[in-house]
């Protein structure tokens, strides 16, 4: 009976503590990107396309996790990206000039699993061909079983463009048009002569492809130049996953004590994502405690007690497809130790100088030479390496990558442009038994937002986390509705 009590009295705990933050995100529903967003992306993807050329996108193969049970599908981002469309065993493909498909004129066709009420009554509603039209706003739009009537088309072709097709695929016999037969058809097809590159497929009738703006691209390249300039439609959607994430950090950090395992910490800013209408995340959540701090992509999250250490948190939501990327470092005691102040001051000064490198004109790179620069001069002086050569022990990692529907989203690493969104994620990792003073061996820290490119320079889009130092312990002090959980005597 008082198990029962302590319940009912966390739910109003929560239900009040969770209203509060309702206010930093109006809407808990994920939204969607509106049907001209997806028109527009395929508009700008065909024009950057050779004449007589096709490109084609396959949706990402169902994974499964053991026996008949499946990991939650995730569609392939591309695919995704051009359409909108979020279901399995599918195939898109985009043609430069007006094709004819059957009775159809068309430069766009979706491929999608004709309604099945059987399979529905298992797996949800599909939308088939008529919704898919309907709803996504794509030109022509046929059953799986109907790939074969693009084969004369594919044969006329110039160029085709594809990535890699993916082999491990299961082959689920009782459905003769899964993502296993679709790529078995088309690899069948008669299709120009074959190239290859590194990352996808090129098909051409000569050993040399044409592609406007007098360049050789692979489809790779086109969709990271599209895909890294972030539209509004998109940054709105990005915004609040990132709000979202530092929600869940702000939350932890009044929560965190050093008896919490890291599996409790991380439940923690999983439910506030999803409280929030973050389905997943974008990748799994790090949380490290101690030495497990050092590990860079430290994901068992298993240690049953922090203990008096430092906690990297490194966890971002995914809302409406796009997922967050935002990493804190904290004391569970509430405290920094002197030893892990100072490298957190050098890791925090050493971001600071990576952001002021975010803007229109300078090269990727540029926030990663700073951000090594202030760590190299930063470790010499603490005495912890004896040349500057010897930081890349202590931050071995790049300092940005882009960010959007991948956590590592796709772009082609130039210079920076207004509309990207990158992460700005310095990092000193000193593992047991590294060759310095042993007082600060285990500390590991990682500090981490996500940063958007503007025109007079940049925004720091996760500045709702703390990240000084006074910041955080001033946080931690203060009481949080998860610790008045008690769903065990």
């Amino acid at each position: 009976m008082r198990s029962s009590l302590y319940v009912q009295f966390f739910l109003i705990i929560l239900i009040f503590n969770i209203s509060l933050l309702h206010a930093q995100i109006a809407d808990v529903i994920p939204e969607k990107l509106n049907p001209s967003f997806h028109a527009s992306r395929r508009q700008a993807l065909r024009e950057e396309l050779p004449l007589n050329s096709c490109a084609v996108f396959f949706s990402n193969p169902i994974r499964n996790r053991s026996n008949d049970v499946d990991y939650p599908y995730h569609q392939d981002p591309d695919l995704y990206y051009l359409t909108g469309f979020t279901e399995e065993d599918a195939v898109f493909m985009i043609f430069k000039e007006n094709v004819k498909i059957g009775n159809d004129t068309t430069n766009e066709v979706l491929f999608v699993q004709e309604r099945n009420p059987h399979t529905e009554m298992w797996v949800g509603k599909r939308m088939g061909p008529y919704e898919a039209k309907k709803y996504l706003g794509i030109k022509l739009v046929l059953n799986a079983f109907q790939l074969d009537s693009i084969k004369s088309n594919l044969k006329n072709l110039q160029t085709i463009l594809y990535y890699d097709l993916p082999e491990d695929i299961r082959n689920e016999n009782y459905n003769k048009t899964d993502l296993f037969d679709l790529v078995n058809k088309f690899n069948k097809m008669e299709k120009p002569v074959w190239l290859s590159s590194d990352k996808q497929h090129v098909h051409a009738t000569e050993n040399s492809i044409y592609f406007p703006k007098d360049r050789h691209e692979t489809l790779d390249s086109l969709m990271g130049e599209l895909r890294q300039l972030k539209q509004p439609e998109e940054l709105e959607i990005l915004k609040k996953a990132i709000n979202i994430s530092c929600l869940a950090q702000i939350e932890v950090m009044k929560a965190v004590t050093p008896d919490m395992s890291e599996r409790e910490i991380q439940g923690m800013h999983e439910f506030i994502h999803k409280k929030f209408g973050a389905g997943e995340e974008g990748y799994p959540s790090i949380l490290g405690g101690g030495s497990n701090a050092c590990v860079l992509h430290y994901t068992s999250n298993n240690k049953n007690k922090v203990g008096n250490n430092l906690v990297l948190m490194d966890v971002g939501a995914e809302y409406g497809g796009y997922t967050a990327d935002v990493t804190r470092t904290i004391p569970a005691n509430g405290k920094f130790s002197e030893e892990e102040k100072k490298i957190y001051a050098l890791v925090l000064k050493a971001q600071n100088a990576g952001i002021e490198k975010c803007q229109p004109g300078q090269e990727f790179k540029a926030p990663h030479k700073a951000a090594l620069e202030v760590i190299s001069n930063g470790l010499l002086e603490l005495g912890i390496i004896k040349t500057k050569e010897d930081a890349r022990k202590y931050f071995p990692h790049g300092t940005s990558h882009y960010l959007g529907l991948d956590v590592h989203d796709k772009g082609n690493y130039g210079k920076l442009q207004p509309g990207m969104v990158i992460t700005v994620e310095p990092g000193i990792y000193i593992t047991e038994n590294s060759d310095c003073d042993k007082k600060w061996w285990g500390i590991g820290v990682r500090i981490e937002d996500d940063i958007l490119i503007t025109e007079k320079g940049w925004e720091n889009l996760s500045v709702l986390a703390p990240r000084e130092v006074e910041e955080i312990e001033k946080l931690i002090k203060e009481e949080s509705f998860f610790n008045k959980v008690l769903l065990r005597e």
